[in-house]
């Protein structure tokens, strides 16, 4: 059960989720794993987040097998979809203004799958979830896209825009879980967790 002596052990290096879990009051321990991310050709949204994150958590299990002390894994993997188009993480700030060029004035969707394991088997998931946020941009100019993605603050993302930065401005309205576009669904991760018995009660 994951407690302060036992954390859940969160395969991921992004600074949202680890922000998102102690914002919970969750006990953390970070082990993340390298993965390619790349999409495969003619690859589906949700074909392809349920590949990385299976991919995820077979890496993080596996640099896992000598640690100890933890109650569970957890890995997560968030992407951007206009219509069947994955939208990924810009290379760089060209590729961000191009990716914001197609989102604003638009809605697209933004999933986020996650998978987690007890730490006895941390390889096989006992509970996994898609969560999918619908997600209005406002028109923008030109110049407005140019401004913010000189910023620099959409390079590390999906979609090239953080929801809860500066990019916010660009955001009509939300429709589904806040969180799960930051990168992790709070709400439905608690209750997973909850109902599978790896927290006791909460909060």
């Amino acid at each position: 059960m994951i407690g302060v002596t036992t954390p859940l052990l969160l395969g991921s290096a992004s600074p949202r989720r680890r922000d998102i879990l102690t914002g919970l009051g969750i006990p953390i321990r970070v082990l993340p794993a390298d993965v390619v991310e790349d999409v495969a050709p003619g690859e589906a949204p949700l074909t392809y987040l349920t590949r990385v994150v299976s991919d995820k958590l077979s890496a993080v299990a596996e640099r896992a097998a000598g640690e100890t002390g933890h109650a569970a894994l957890l890995v997560a993997d968030t992407t951007v979809v206009l219509g069947e188009r994955i939208l990924g993480k810009p290379r760089d700030e060209l590729e961000a203004r191009e990716l914001l060029g197609l989102l604003v004035g638009r809605t697209h969707v933004v999933y986020t799958r996650y998978a987690v394991s007890r730490a006895d088997a941390p390889g096989t998931a006992v509970l996994s979830r898609t969560v999918a946020t619908r997600v209005t941009m406002r028109s923008a100019t030109a110049d407005e896209v140019r401004r913010y993605a000189a910023t620099r603050e959409g390079l590390d993302k999906a979609g090239a825009y953080a929801a809860q930065g500066i990019g916010t401005f660009l955001i009509e309205r939300i429709e589904g879980s806040y969180s799960n576009v930051v990168g992790l669904p709070a709400c439905e991760l608690v209750s997973d967790l909850l109902q599978s018995g790896l927290l006791d009660r909460f909060p």
